[in-house]
C-alpha cells in the first residue's frame, strides 16, 4: 500500500506545476500585474469551460498585451471577443469580454487597480478575502478559491489554503482532507504545488495513473 509520502512525491512530480506558473504570472513579485493576470485566469476558469480552454484564453489575453488593468481597459470589446474566440474560448467569449471590462472598472474603483488592496481589506481573514474577491462580477466562490489557492505563496497569512476540489481529490487518495493536516506532508514552499497537483488530478480524473506511478516507484 502506498504511503502518504510516496503519494505526495508522485503528485508533485506528475502534476505539481501551479496554474500561475503555467500562465507565466510571476506571483513571487507580489506586484499588481501578475496578480491581475491571476484574477483574469480565475474569471475565465469560473465559466463553464474546461480548465485547459480557460488557460488558453488567459494566455491569449497576455499575448494580446492586456497584462495590466489599464491595458485591458484600453482594449475594445470586439478585440477581446476575437482573442478569446481564436484561443478556443468560444461559447462564452462575448459574455467574458464584457465581464473583463466590468472587472477592470471595479478594480479601479475598489482597489485603485492594485489587487493588494484585497489583502489589506481581508486582514488575514480568508472569509473576508473571498468576500472582497466576489466584488468582481463573474468571480464567485470557485473563482475566489482559485485566486486564493495560488496567491497563498506570497500572501502567507492565508496559508495553508486548499479548496474543495483539492480536498476532494485528497480524500480519494486517502490523504488528509483538511488543509492544515495536508500541509504537514510537505515543506511550506511546496504546499501550493501539492494543492494544485490534487486539483489537476481531479480535473484529469487521473487517480489510477497516480496510484500506478506510486507502485512503479516501489
Amino acid at each position: 500500500m502506498a504511503t502518504q509520502q510516496q503519494l505526495v512525491k508522485t503528485l508533485l512530480d506528475k502534476h505539481g506545476r501551479t496554474f500561475a506558473s503555467e500562465l507565466g504570472a510571476d506571483l513571487a513579485k507580489n506586484t499588481p500585474a501578475p496578480l491581475f493576470q491571476l484574477l483574469c485566469l480565475a474569471l475565465l476558469t469560473s465559466a463553464p469551460v474546461q480548465a485547459d480552454i480557460a488557460m488558453q484564453g488567459a494566455r491569449a489575453l497576455i499575448d494580446a498585451g492586456w497584462t495590466t488593468p489599464q491595458k485591458m481597459r484600453d482594449s475594445r470589446w470586439q478585440q477581446r471577443v476575437a482573442a478569446l474566440n481564436a484561443a478556443g474560448y468560444a461559447r462564452v467569449d462575448e459574455k467574458t469580454a464584457t465581464q473583463l471590462a466590468e472587472l477592470v472598472d471595479t478594480l479601479q474603483s475598489e482597489y485603485g487597480d492594485d489587487l493588494r488592496g484585497v489583502r489589506q481589506r481581508a486582514d488575514g481573514d480568508v472569509h473576508e478575502a473571498r468576500k472582497a474577491l466576489k466584488v468582481f462580477k463573474g468571480i464567485g466562490a470557485v473563482g475566489a478559491d482559485i485566486f486564493l489557492r495560488e496567491v497563498q505563496t506570497v500572501w502567507s497569512e492565508f496559508y495553508p489554503f486548499a479548496d474543495k476540489a483539492a480536498l476532494t481529490a485528497a480524500g480519494k487518495l486517502e490523504l488528509p482532507s483538511d488543509a492544515q493536516a495536508l500541509s504537514k506532508l510537505v515543506d511550506r514552499k511546496d504546499f501550493t504545488r501539492l494543492v494544485v497537483a490534487l486539483v489537476r488530478t481531479q480535473l484529469a480524473k487521473d487517480f489510477d495513473s497516480v496510484r500506478r506511478a506510486v507502485e512503479r516507484r516501489g
